[in-house]
């Protein structure tokens, strides 16, 4: 069965630092571009970054670029997310996705990601 399982997330204070694991299981991600998607209550799913599998080439949201970084090891079939100087703004549920496809031109939409994970809480508070 193929599933993205999140780990990671947690309590972190304003200007804290957190990274975000994303493991694969029952396909490999060596050809899915992987995609990272947070949502906070009472807002829709926003995509913050995504990283194709044939060149490691990136996408980033305005809104954490030049904090998150995407990485991903296919030897491990796993994907990470670095992310720093968080904000309370930055609290959400966060979800790992794979959308099929060794390199995509522009991030995917949300539509057409393939699998996702059941994600991980960050909650950035004081």
């Amino acid at each position: 069965q193929a599933q993205l399982v999140e780990s990671g997330g947690g309590l972190v204070q304003p200007g804290g630092s957190l990274s975000l694991s994303c493991a694969a299981s029952g396909f490999t991600l060596d050809f899915y571009a992987i995609g990272w998607f947070r949502q906070a209550p009472g807002k829709e799913r926003e995509g913050i970054a995504c990283i194709n599998s044939d060149d490691g080439s990136t996408f980033y949201a305005d809104s954490v670029k030049g904090r998150f970084t995407i990485s991903r090891d296919n030897a491990k079939n796993t994907a990470s997310l670095q992310m720093n100087s968080l904000n309370p703004e930055d609290t959400a549920m966060y979800y790992c996705a794979a959308a099929y496809g060794n390199h995509w031109y522009e991030s995917p939409r949300i539509d057409e990601y393939d699998y996702w994970g059941q994600g991980t809480q960050v909650t950035v508070s004081s």
